[in-house]
């Protein structure tokens, strides 16, 4: 696909995502690695926009330059922000909160801690990006290992097998200890995601290398 029948793609697909205001990015395309550049009104609609892009057809890698800028009337204090997250964390049924600790410092919340399972990790992230008056998270929580490396392998091939937007013999699994690598080729940037997830989806895989490429 041209960049140039790509970029176009890409605008009308951040103007078409509701919780985007598009009006200040910009986007700019150069061999299917997009940039996003410009300023959104909160750290939520940032993750949107990166989100709209990885969801385009021919997007092979995204550089995001996006700037969080908040109204004065919008800014919060770092102990409100920790305070806020520190609750919505104990709200949030899928986040053993008393496991995890919160710093922010300049709007920037750091999660720390350790949870069983990666969908606990990515929930308690998605819990606190919620919140007004944050410009960005690092999640820092560790996973504790649970499994055997060839269990890990097992439910990660069964998964990608049950999944039918994905070509699983194109995917090679490679599990050393904790680790998995992924390798092959897929058809898309959003099935590397799919991809991604069914190698996190297995209990006690802390890091995923991602090393598939378009086809």
């Amino acid at each position: 696909m041209e960049d140039k029948v790509l970029r176009q793609f890409l605008i009308d697909e951040l103007d078409f995502e509701p919780s985007i205001d598009a009006a200040n990015i910009g986007v700019a395309v150069e061999n299917g690695v997009v940039t996003l550049s410009g300023h959104v009104g909160s750290y939520a609609e940032k993750i949107a926009a990166e989100r709209a892009v990885q969801r385009v057809k021919g997007v092979r890698a995204i550089a995001q330059e996006l700037v969080v800028r908040y109204p004065d009337q919008s800014k919060r204090s770092d102990d409100e922000i920790a305070q806020r997250a520190l609750s919505i964390l104990k709200w949030s049924v899928q986040v053993p909160a008393d496991s995890l600790q919160v710093k922010v410092e300049k709007g920037w919340i750091t999660l720390n801690g350790t949870v069983p399972w990666q969908y606990q990790r990515l929930a308690a992230e998605s819990a606190v990006r919620k919140l007004s008056g944050i410009v960005g998270v690092t999640n820092l929580i560790d996973i504790k290992p649970q499994a055997e490396a060839s269990d890990i392998r097992q439910k990660i091939v069964e998964s990608l097998k049950r999944n039918a937007e994905l070509e699983a013999d194109s995917i090679r699994i490679i599990v050393d200890n904790d680790k998995v690598t992924l390798e092959g080729k897929v058809k898309a940037w959003y099935e590397r995601k799919l991809a991604e997830r069914a190698a996190w989806s297995a209990p006690g895989v802390r890091s995923v290398v991602d090393r598939l490429t378009l086809s």
